[in-house]
């Protein structure tokens, strides 16, 4: 009884309404909460305390922000279910919180888009500043040798070092970027490496190129066997969103493999790089992982360079025997390679 009171009390003013209705939608930081509201942050991280109390809210901090996303409290259904009504979402308060989110999301891709306009041409140095890329490709070549990768999803290709990597070894690959730039850069190197159709059986031949947003993968149910995300996750300001777009396009027994930062406290890289997310736990990929129905197989983690590097490898609906690692990192494997219909 108690806990329900808490909740009631939580949700017994305006703002915290107008809060909770926001997170529910995508998760937010402190400040973009406040620029919506139009309030002091001082303010909102005081409603912000009282939601996190009831469990409707949670706190997560990245070097100097801090975000904020629906919290564990098994009444949040019930909670989205009221909200979903008509009488709320077309209230007139709610649809201008909506237009003001569309704000924030309209600021935070212009942001991202004027980084990748102007650094383009320098992504792959930019990456190789980060951490040893030969060590990455290298670890990622031995949990991917045992797979047939039959459609390869590359999702973020940026200049297309993946297709360049494993196309080969694909029957067909797709490359998805949501930046024309990017595009043309992978298109380029195709062709100045010659695999653009120019020889016969080329990666270019089976080689898609789609502009597309990794929230929403231009790309149907169940079409993929196999998506690399390599150093794009970061990106994302909804990660698990991603996650279950690429669960929504993998076939059955579909592998997913994910490169990116570890954990870290670099604020430059969200300041000067549009990083959305410094990095990822074991947790938090294991959590989304588990939420759309893909066993995690693998772990790696690299150090070297100025940031670690951990890799994710799962399975969609896979079955998994846990035994160690050559490495001596005990870890799950995929006792056999995948077979493509």
């Amino acid at each position: 009884m108690d806990d329900i009171l808490t909740i009631f009390r939580a949700l017994a003013d305006p703002t915290r309404l107008r809060i909770m209705l926001l997170l529910l939608k995508m998760e937010l930081a402190v400040g973009e909460l406040a620029q919506i509201l139009d309030q002091s942050q001082p303010r909102i991280s005081r409603h912000i305390k009282i939601l996190d109390e009831a469990g409707l809210a949670e706190r997560r901090k990245e070097g100097s922000w801090v975000f904020l996303r629906p919290g564990k409290t098994a009444e949040l259904e019930t909670l989205r279910r009221i909200f979903r009504s008509n009488k709320v979402a077309q209230s007139e308060q709610v649809v201008r919180d909506g237009a003001q989110l569309s704000l924030v999301r309209q600021r935070r891709a212009e942001m991202a888009e004027q980084y990748f306009t102007a650094h383009a041409e320098e992504w792959d140095a930019i990456r190789s500043l980060h951490v040893s890329e030969s060590e990455v490709e290298q670890a990622m070549h031995l949990l991917l040798k045992q797979c047939e990768l039959g459609h390869l999803v590359d999702i973020g290709t940026g200049t297309g070092r993946m297709i360049e990597l494993f196309g080969a070894n694909a029957d067909r690959v797709t490359a998805v970027d949501n930046s024309p730039e990017m595009l043309r850069l992978t298109r380029a190197k195709l062709e100045k490496e010659n695999i653009d159709g120019e020889t016969t059986g080329g990666i270019g031949e089976k080689t898609e190129l789609k502009l597309g947003d990794f929230n929403k993968l231009p790309l149907d149910d169940r079409q993929a066997n196999s998506v690399i995300l390599h150093q794009v996750l970061h990106y994302a300001q909804n990660p698990e969103i991603v996650v279950s777009e690429v669960s929504r396009v993998l076939d059955d027994n579909g592998i997913l493999l994910i490169a990116d930062f570890a954990s870290h406290e670099r604020e430059e890289l969200r300041r000067d790089h549009a990083h959305a997310r410094l990095g990822f736990s074991d947790d938090s990929i294991g959590r989304w992982f588990s939420q759309n129905n893909i066993n995690l197989l693998n772990t790696r983690n690299l150090d070297g360079g100025e940031l670690s590097v951990k890799i994710w490898m799962g399975q969609k609906s896979g079955l998994t025997q846990l035994h160690p690692d050559n490495s001596g990192t005990s870890h799950q494997n995929v006792e056999q390679k995948r077979k493509i219909a």
